[in-house]
């Protein structure tokens, strides 16, 4: 049984439909990833999880409770900003022991809690400091300790990381990631960053207007899209149309070459897509696919390489790993790109 069920919510502001019937079952300790365009929906669904907005329908149950009904102070959540939301006025020690004052906990415990708490976000000595003498990353993670200091049943975090600059953002989120491990506690984490959502979540939940296009994994949702905005929004994307000449066979033809695909497919055309890691510089044992192309352009990424090529008109990107003992061909060179058909994504939706 789930503990945090989300059934058939919806939201609406007047006329704008912002959250369409939206079903999310998350398991005890489970860390789940709301991931969507702005305007998708994915902070609404958080503030209705947090008592901030209230539904137009549906239910919201943690622990089999349902919890519409509730005041935010009455649902054991905690929540972590992207604004960091600290008192100005209050030292570490005081932000992160500020619920456990409001719900009346001793001064012992309070203190026990706090020493607690710092230690777990790594910054045990600097309770007496004033949240105006810490870095963006300290703040944020001081944050995150006065969220769970009062022991939530359920963390929500609201893109937590979107101020804080690229290197400390990457330490921080794997933090967070080992924290919630640790705890044990269920937590929903909303982004607009798939990087993130892929490297720390249990799994993700890609949001398209108001709906949920697709909720697995991140090697599915990376791997096996389900919809044609799931594909494009989720990594680099190759796409090729390919004209069908056996559906109910699965065999088509692209780029002038005769592909015979792992499913049947319809129509006279079907749209198809391969990541760029999925295709390879040169013929390879195994890839059933073989495309003439020609290089466009070079882009040296350090340990990765990335090559545009032309493919019958249709422009795509494939990764390599650099070697020092082989150069990458040149702009205008004539080349072969290889796949197997089992990478090839049949785009719908």
């Amino acid at each position: 049984m789930a503990f945090l069920e989300l059934s058939h919510l919806e939201k609406s502001f007047g006329s704008n439909r912002v959250v369409k019937d939206f079903n999310l079952d998350v398991g005890q300790g489970e860390f789940i990833s709301l991931l969507g365009p702005s305007g998708c929906g994915k902070t609404t669904v958080l503030r209705m999880v947090a008592g901030f907005e209230t539904p137009s329908s549906g239910a919201i149950r943690i622990g089999g409770t349902d919890v519409v009904g509730k005041r935010p102070n009455q649902r054991n959540i905690g929540m972590v900003f992207q604004a960091y939301a600290l008192f100005p006025n209050m030292t570490v020690a005081e932000n992160v022991g500020f619920g456990l004052k409001i719900k009346g906990k001793g001064r012992d415990e309070i203190a026990a809690r706090v020493t607690e708490m710092l230690r777990l976000i790594g910054l045990p000595d600097l309770g007496g400091r004033y949240p105006f003498q810490l870095s963006g990353g300290q703040q944020q993670r001081v944050a995150l300790a006065r969220a769970l200091a009062p022991k939530p049943e359920v963390l929500l975090l609201d893109e937590p990381l979107s101020a804080l600059d690229a290197k400390v953002r990457v330490s921080l989120r794997n933090e967070i990631r080992e924290i919630q491990r640790e705890l044990g506690i269920t937590t929903i984490f909303v982004t607009h960053d798939q990087e993130e959502a892929l490297s720390i979540s249990d799994r993700i939940v890609v949001m398209n207007g108001g709906i949920a296009d697709q909720v697995g994994p991140p090697f599915e949702i990376y791997n096996r899209p389900t919809t044609r905005f799931v594909a494009n929004f989720v990594g680099q994307l190759n796409a090729f149309t390919a004209t069908v000449e056996d559906g109910a066979a699965g065999r088509v033809r692209l780029a002038g070459v005769p592909v015979t695909l792992p499913a049947p497919v319809s129509g006279g055309s079907v749209d198809l897509a391969a990541r760029p890691e999925a295709l390879y510089l040169g013929r390879r044992e195994g890839n059933d696919v073989v495309l003439p192309a020609t290089v466009r352009d070079v882009h040296f990424l350090g340990s990765v390489i990335r090559i545009g090529a032309d493919v019958a008109g249709m422009q795509v990107a494939l990764d390599t790993f650099n070697r020092a003992d082989q150069p990458p061909p040149a702009p205008g060179a004539v080349v072969e790109l290889s796949l197997s058909s089992r990478d090839l994504i049949v785009l719908g939706g």
